[in-house]
C-alpha cells in the first residue's frame, strides 16, 4: 500500500481545503508530520483511515459514536466535509471519495438538511483512453474491496500503519492477558478460541450422554433386580458403585454378566415350577374321575327310584284311559261323514246367499222384474250399445265447455289491454313535467357538489396554515430563547478558551522550571541526558501546574459542548420555523383561524347544496325507464287486441256447430252425461239381476248333489242315518281325551324301559353314593392346581423379562463402548487444549500457543533492530516459561542485557529504552502482521510521538533504523514534537493552527 495524495474539505481543525501530496513528501523515504498541539497532525493520519475505512481510529470512532462530529467546527455552512484519499493498492491505482453524513443549508428557504453519507470509488486506467473510471458509489461494496486489497481490518491497520501514540509501548509492558488480547485481534485467532469452546461444549455433551447412558444402565439394573424377586443374586456382589467415567465402562461390561447369572437361576425355578405342575395336574385328573363316577352312580340310583314310583302311578289311571280309548274308536269311525257334511252345509248357505241377491237385483229393474235370464241379458247388450254411441257426445261436450272457457278469458283479456293501454298514455302524459322538475334539480346538485370541492381543499389548506402558524409562533419564541442561550454558551466557551491557551502559554513558558525541579546532581537530564546541571531554570511568580492547565482545558471543553449542543437546537429550530412559516406565511394565527372558519361554512353551504346530486340522478334515470316501459306497454296492447279478436272469431263459429250436434244427442236429458249415466245404471242393474238367476240355479243343483253324498257316506260308516252320524263326530272334549291317553301310553312304555335297564338295576343294588365328598376331594386337588399352575406362569414370564431385560441391558452395554472411547478422547483433546491436562506442561491453551507462535515470530523480527537502536545492547526474547498461579503461559516477553549477560523483565528498561524497544517491538510487528496478510506491502508507514524521550546517541540510532525501512520501499511518517528531528528529518509537513482553523503545508527544516 503507497499513498500518493489526501485532500481534505471541512474536516476535523481544517476549515477549507487542505492538499498532502505524499509522493513528494516520502520521496526522500523518511518526513516529519509537525505542528503546534491541537494543531491537527493526528486528524491528518485519521482522514487516511476514515477515508479507508469509514470510520477513524478506534478511540476516537468511540468518541464520534458519543457526539464528536468529523466536520469542522470553522467550517463555512455551504462548504461540504469530504476526503479524498488516492493509493495503490494490490497494484490497483484508486481514489476513494468519501462524504460523512452532515447538515447543509436548504436551496428554498431558511434553515437546513440532512445531506446523506457518500461514497465513490474510482479507478485509474492505464487501457485505451487514460483517465479515472467510476468503480462503486455503495458502502459496503468499496469498504469490502478496500478491506481484502489492505488485507487488514481497521484495528489492524491503526496498529501496523498508523504506529499509535503510546500503544506500542503498553504493548511492551502490558501482562499475558493484554497482549494476548491485542494479538488475538490482529491475527484474528479467536477461531482457535471456539476450537476450545467447541471442544469443551463436546466434552460437556458427552459427559452428560454418560451421564444418561450411566443412568439408563442403572434404570435396567433396577429393573432386573426388580423382575428377579426374591432369592435371587444380589446386585450388590457383582456391580460397582457409583463414580465417573471408569465406573460406567466397569458397569457396561459387569452388568451383562450379572443379568446371565440371574436368567440362570431363573431358568432353574420355572424346570422346578413345570414339575410340580404337572404332578398337580395328575392329581386334578384323578379326583375329576372320580368325583365323575360318583355322580354317574348316585344319578343312576336316583333314576330307578323315581322309575318305580311312576309306574304305580300309572297303573293307577288305567280304568280312565280305557273309556278314553272307546269314545275314540266312535268318532275315528264317523269322521268319513264330517267331509261330506261340511260340503252340504256349504252349499245350502251358498244357495240361500243366492237366492236373496236375485231378489234385490229383480226388485231394482221395475218393468222387467220378472223377466227370465236371457230376456234381461238381451236388454243390457242394447243398452251398451247406445252408450258407445253416446262416446262421440262427450267429446262434444266437453269441447263446447273449453270454447266457451276460451271466450270468457279472451273477453277478460280484452278488458286488460284496454286498461293496459290507458295507463301507458296516463303514465306518458306526465313524465315531461317530472324530468323537467328532476334536470332542475341536478344542475343545482351539480354545481354544489363541484362547490363542496373547491370549499374543501381550501378548508383543508387553511387547516394546514393554521397549525403551520401556531407552530411557527411557537418556533419562533422558543428559537429567540435558544438564541440567547447558545450567544451566551458561545461567550462562556470563548472565555473559557481564552482562559486554558492562556494558562497552556503561562506553563510552556515555565516548561524549563518544571523540568528543572526533576532534575538530581548525578542523575542524566531528560531533555539533554548530561549529569551535570550548573544553570537550573528557577520559576517565576504565578506558576501555572499541569492539572491547572487540565481543569481549564476540562472547562473549555464542556462549554464548548454545551455550545455546541445549544446551537444545534437553535439550528433545528430555526430550520422547523422557517418550515413552519414557508406554509402559514406571515400571517397572524387569529386572522388565519378567521380564513378557517369562513372556509368550513362555504364547505357546509356547499355540501347540503350536493346532497340532492345522487337522488335526482337515479329519480331521472327511473323516469326514462318507465318512459321506455309505457310505450312498450302501448305496443304490447295493440298486439294482444289483435291476437283477440282473431280467436274470438273462430271460437263463436265452433261453439254453434258443437250446439246443434249435443242437442240431438241429449233427447230429454239435461246433458249427454246425464243420459249417459242413467243409460249405464240401467245396463248395470240388468247384468246384476241376470247374473243373480244364473247363481241361484247353480246353487240349488249343488245343495241336492250334497244331500245324496251324506246319506250315502252314513250308511257306509255304519250308522242307520246321517243325523247318528253327526251325533258321533269328533269334539274338544275327545281330542283332550285323545292327548292324555298318548301321554299315558308314552309315559308306561318309558317306565318299563327304565326298569328293565340291567345298569340302573345294578346300581340300585348297590350301597348309596356320596358325591359331596367327591367334590369337595375334586375341589380341593382343583385348588392345588391352580396354584402349581400359577407358580409356572410366574416363573415363565420372569423368565422372558430376564431375557428381554438381558439383551437390551447387552444392546446398551455394547453400545457405549464406542461412546466412551470417543468420550475419553474429546477430554483427553479438551484438557490439553485448555491448559488443565497434565500433558500440557505449560498449561498454555491452544489460542495462547498460536499467540505465543506469533509473539515468538514479533520478537524475533523486533530484535534484529532493537540491536541496531541500542548500540548492541538489547535484544528481546519471548518466554514460554509457566507462570505462576492461573495466569496464562506463554506471552511473557523477556529482554536480555548483552553488556551483563542477564535476562529481565521489560518494565526494568527505562524512558527512552522502553521507547526503542516499543518502536522496535511496533515495526517487528508490523512486518508479521503485513506477512500474515498475504505479503500485502505496506509502502506508507506513520509513527506518532515518543521521540521525545531519547538522547541524541539513540535519536540518531533510531532515525538511522527507520532510514533503513526504505529497504523494503517505504516511506515513513513521524508525527512529533521533538525539535530536534526538524534538522534530521528534511521533508516536513507542517500543520498551522489558527482561529479559523488549521492548515496544511509543505516545509522544511527552517521553517517556523
Amino acid at each position: 500500500m503507497r499513498l500518493h495524495s489526501l485532500t481534505v474539505t471541512a474536516f476535523g481543525p481544517f476549515a477549507g481545503t487542505e492538499r498532502v501530496d505524499f509522493d513528494a513528501l516520502g520521496a526522500s523515504g523518511l518526513f516529519l508530520l509537525r505542528g503546534a498541539t491541537g494543531a491537527g497532525k493526528t486528524s491528518v493520519l485519521d482522514a487516511v483511515c476514515y477515508a479507508l475505512y469509514g470510520s477513524v481510529p478506534g478511540a476516537r470512532q468511540d468518541g464520534a459514536r458519543q457526539g464528536a462530529r468529523l466536520r469542522s467546527d470553522h467550517a463555512d455552512p455551504e462548504r461540504m466535509t469530504e476526503v479524498v484519499l488516492e493509493v495503490t493498492l494490490g497494484g490497483r491505482r484508486l481514489e476513494i471519495t468519501r462524504r460523512p453524513e452532515q447538515p447543509r443549508p436548504k436551496k428554498r428557504g431558511g434553515g437546513f438538511t440532512t445531506e446523506k453519507a457518500q461514497t465513490l470509488l474510482r479507478e485509474w486506467s492505464a487501457g485505451g483512453p487514460p483517465g479515472w473510471r467510476a468503480a462503486s458509489r455503495s458502502h459496503q461494496e468499496v469498504g469490502e474491496e478496500v478491506a481484502r486489497l489492505v488485507g487488514m481490518s481497521r484495528d489492524q491497520f491503526c496498529q501496523v500503519v498508523l504506529l499509535p501514540q503510546g500503544d506500542f509501548a503498553r504493548f511492551l509492558r502490558a501482562d499475558a492477558a493484554q497482549r494476548g488480547e491485542l494479538l488475538g485481534r490482529l491475527f484474528e485467532t479467536g477461531r482457535f478460541g471456539r476450537v476450545e469452546e467447541w471442544l469443551a461444549e463436546r466434552r460437556r455433551s458427552g459427559e452428560e450422554r454418560m451421564r444418561t447412558a450411566h443412568d439408563g444402565l442403572r434404570e435396567l439394573t433396577a429393573r432386573l433386580d426388580q423382575a428377579a424377586g426374591e432369592g435371587a443374586e444380589p446386585a450388590s456382589g457383582w456391580l460397582p458403585e457409583e463414580g465417573g467415567p471408569a465406573a460406567v465402562a466397569d458397569l457396561a461390561s459387569r452388568a451383562p454378566l450379572w443379568a446371565a447369572v440371574l436368567r440362570c437361576g431363573a431358568e432353574e425355578r420355572r424346570a422346578a415350577a413345570a414339575s410340580a405342575l404337572r404332578l398337580a395336574e395328575e392329581a386334578q385328573r384323578e379326583a375329576q374321575d372320580g368325583a365323575g363316577r360318583v355322580r354317574r352312580l348316585a344319578e343312576q340310583q336316583r333314576g330307578h327310584r323315581e322309575a318305580e314310583r311312576r309306574a304305580a302311578e300309572l297303573e293307577a289311571e288305567a280304568p280312565a284311559r280305557e273309556a278314553d280309548r272307546l269314545r275314540l274308536a266312535a268318532a275315528r269311525a264317523a269322521a268319513p261323514v264330517a267331509s261330506a257334511l261340511r260340503l252340504r252345509r256349504t252349499a245350502d248357505d251358498a244357495h240361500r246367499r243366492a237366492e236373496h241377491d236375485e231378489r234385490q237385483a229383480r226388485a231394482a229393474l221395475g218393468a222387467d222384474a220378472d223377466a227370465p235370464a236371457e230376456r234381461m241379458e238381451e236388454a243390457e247388450r242394447q243398452v251398451r250399445a247406445d252408450l258407445v254411441r253416446l262416446e262421440a257426445a262427450r267429446d262434444d261436450e266437453r269441447r263446447l265447455a273449453e270454447v266457451a272457457a276460451g271466450l270468457r278469458r279472451l273477453e277478460a283479456e280484452q278488458r286488460a289491454v284496454d286498461e293496459q293501454r290507458g295507463e301507458a298514455g296516463r303514465r306518458l302524459a306526465a313524465l315531461p313535467a317530472e324530468e323537467e322538475e328532476l334536470d332542475r334539480r341536478l344542475a343545482a346538485a351539480r354545481e354544489g357538489a363541484a362547490r363542496a370541492e373547491q370549499a374543501a381543499a381550501l378548508r383543508e389548506e387553511a387547516g394546514r396554515r393554521l397549525d403551520a402558524a401556531r407552530r411557527r409562533d411557537g418556533l419562533r419564541e422558543r428559537a429567540r430563547q435558544a438564541g440567547e442561550e447558545s450567544d451566551r454558551l458561545r461567550e462562556e466557551a470563548a472565555a473559557a478558551r481564552t482562559a486554558w491557551l492562556d494558562l497552556r502559554e503561562r506553563r510552556l513558558d515555565g516548561m524549563a522550571a518544571e523540568l528543572a525541579e526533576r532534575l538530581r546532581d548525578g542523575e542524566p537530564c531528560a531533555v539533554c541526558g548530561s549529569p551535570e546541571h550548573p544553570a537550573p531554570a528557577r520559576p517565576a511568580g504565578g506558576r501555572v501546574t499541569r492539572a491547572d492547565e487540565q481543569a481549564a482545558e476540562a472547562a473549555f471543553r464542556r462549554a464548548e459542548e454545551a455550545g455546541r449542543g445549544a446551537a444545534d437546537r437553535l439550528r433545528s429550530l430555526r430550520e422547523e420555523a422557517a418550515a413552519a412559516a414557508a406554509l402559514a406565511g406571515e400571517d397572524p394565527v387569529e386572522a388565519v383561524a378567521a380564513d378557517l372558519a369562513a372556509r368550513e361554512g362555504e364547505l357546509a353551504a356547499a355540501l347540503r347544496s350536493a346532497e340532492d346530486l345522487a337522488a335526482a340522478g337515479q329519480a331521472l334515470e327511473r323516469l326514462a325507464r318507465q318512459r321506455a316501459e309505457c310505450l312498450e306497454q302501448q305496443q304490447d296492447a295493440d298486439r294482444r287486441e289483435a291476437a283477440c279478436s282473431a280467436r274470438q272469431d273462430a271460437l263463436a263459429a265452433e261453439e254453434r256447430t258443437l250446439a246443434e250436434r249435443l242437442a240431438a244427442a241429449r233427447g230429454g236429458a239435461p246433458s249427454v252425461a246425464a243420459r249417459e249415466a242413467a243409460l249405464a245404471v240401467r245396463a248395470g242393474r240388468l247384468a246384476a239381476a241376470a247374473a243373480a238367476a244364473r247363481r241361484t240355479a247353480d246353487t240349488a243343483a249343488r245343495l241336492k248333489e250334497a244331500d245324496a253324498a251324506v246319506a250315502e257316506a252314513a250308511v257306509r260308516a255304519g250308522f242307520p242315518d246321517a243325523a247318528a252320524a253327526e251325533d258321533a263326530l269328533p269334539s274338544p272334549e275327545l281330542r283332550g281325551a285323545e292327548e292324555r291317553l298318548e301321554r299315558w301310553e308314552g309315559a308306561r312304555a318309558a317306565v318299563r324301559a327304565l326298569l328293565a335297564d340291567g345298569a340302573l338295576a345294578a346300581a340300585a343294588a348297590l350301597p348309596p353314593a356320596d358325591p359331596a365328598a367327591a367334590d369337595a376331594a375334586l375341589e380341593r386337588a382343583t385348588a392345588r392346581l391352580r396354584a402349581a399352575a400359577a407358580a409356572e406362569d410366574a416363573a415363565r414370564r420372569r423368565c422372558a423379562e430376564l431375557r428381554r431385560l438381558g439383551g437390551l441391558l447387552a444392546e446398551r452395554a455394547a453400545a457405549l463402548g464406542p461412546a466412551l472411547a470417543e468420550q475419553a478422547r474429546l477430554s483427553r483433546l479438551s484438557q490439553l487444549v485448555s491448559g488443565t491436562s497434565s500433558d500440557n506442561r505449560l498449561r498454555m491453551r491452544l489460542e495462547s500457543y498460536v499467540l505465543a507462535a506469533r509473539l515468538e515470530q514479533v520478537a524475533a523480527a523486533a530484535s534484529s533492530r532493537l540491536v541496531r537502536m541500542s548500540g548492541g545492547r538489547y535484544t528481546l526474547v519471548h518466554s514460554d516459561g509457566k507462570a505462576a498461579g492461573n495466569r496464562r503461559s506463554g506471552l511473557s516477553l523477556r529482554v536480555v542485557d548483552s553488556w551483563t549477560g542477564t535476562e529481565r523483565d521489560t518494565a526494568t528498561l527505562s524512558g527512552g529504552e522502553s521507547f526503542i524497544a516499543s518502536l522496535a517491538l511496533a515495526l517487528g510487528l508490523a512486518d508479521v502482521v503485513t506477512d500474515e496478510a498475504g505479503g500485502m506491502p505496506l509502502d506508507t508507514l506513520f509513527i506518532d510521538e515518543g521521540f521525545g524521550t531519547l538522547d541524541e546517541q539513540a535519536l540518531e540510532e533510531v532515525l538511522d533504523v527507520l532510514d533503513g525501512l526504505r529497504e523494503r520501499d517505504r516511506a515513513v511518517g513521524i508525527v512529533s514534537h521533538v525539535a530536534d528531528l526538524r534538522h534530521r528529518v528534511p521533508a516536513q509537513l507542517l500543520v498551522r493552527k489558527g482561529r479559523r482553523g488549521s492548515t496544511l503545508e509543505l516545509t522544511g527544516p527552517d521553517a517556523p
